[in-house]
């Protein structure tokens, strides 16, 4: 039989170690950005934000202007998981979105 190793519940670092990467604060929320593009008109992109967000024509319009001149808008905010969701539901809608960490 072979010896079982077990690894240690938790690895003590010291003030002179550092991570070898940066691991986000869990309580800096995600934000869905919604790009522009070329194919959508903006009533179009006013309708989905009124639609799938529930925001008011001047919100969504505010929203979608933004997303034409800018070249983006940020269009929720929560957890992880919530805009996983919106990003997907903004794809289902054909536009183009992603999903960032707010810092």
């Amino acid at each position: 039989m072979g010896s079982v190793s077990v690894a240690p519940a938790e690895i003590e670092q010291t003030e002179s170690s550092e991570a070898p990467f940066e691991v986000p604060s869990p309580d800096v929320p995600w934000v869905t950005v919604v790009h522009n593009d070329p194919v959508n008109l903006m009533s179009y992109v006013t309708y989905v934000f009124q639609a799938y967000f529930g925001y008011s024509k001047d919100k969504a319009k505010k929203l979608m202007m933004d997303v034409h001149n800018k070249g983006r808008a940020a269009v929720s905010t929560g957890s992880r998981e919530e805009m996983e969701r919106d990003v997907q539901a903004m794809h289902g809608y054909g536009l183009w979105a992603t999903l960032t960490q707010d810092r």
